[in-house]
């Protein structure tokens, strides 16, 4: 093992945070991803993009790429895709923009996926206790706050370059 600045071991990469954290997160989005396409016809994209114009309404293409924290192009496939599935219909906005919206099906479907959403969600808070559950969620906001605050520093850093 090597040695870490301040004299502690370096641990293996299966040790690390982020990496415990990373694959915790593509198993509970792998587990989904497969249950959301067996009863819904869906991919774990389509879901929360279904979710978030569910949450908002008003929301434009632009905005929908910024929430979802993914690439317009990327967010514009998932979206032309459901819109040629019928649930989800583009209006005029204002100037060039255009507004999202669930179409009857894609409520009907955001139904079902929200009810497995919160099934799931239930089953992963049942084996935590209430005191871990708060702690958990505790960490988690510290966790995110550090990594929003790394990003900013690293983006600043790429500005500087």
């Amino acid at each position: 093992m090597v040695k870490r600045e301040g004299g502690g071991d370096l641990v293996p990469i299966s040790e690390l945070l982020s990496y415990r954290l990373s694959r915790t997160s593509s198993a509970l989005s792998r587990s989904a991803a497969l249950r959301y396409r067996r009863e819904f016809d869906v991919s774990l994209g389509e879901w929360r993009t279904i979710a978030l114009i569910a949450a908002d309404p008003t929301l434009t293409l632009n905005r929908l790429a910024r929430r979802a924290g993914l690439d317009k192009a990327q967010v514009s496939r998932v979206v032309r895709g459901l819109v040629e599935r019928g649930l989800v219909s583009r209006t005029e906005g204002s100037g060039r923009s255009r507004q999202l919206a669930l179409t009857e099906a894609g409520v009907t479907v955001y139904r079902g996926l929200i009810a497995a959403a919160n099934e799931r969600d239930a089953a992963f808070a049942a084996v935590l206790s209430d005191e871990e559950a708060q702690t958990l969620g505790r960490a988690l906001e510290k966790l995110t706050d550090l990594a929003l605050s790394l990003e900013r520093r690293e983006r600043d850093h790429l500005d500087d370059g």
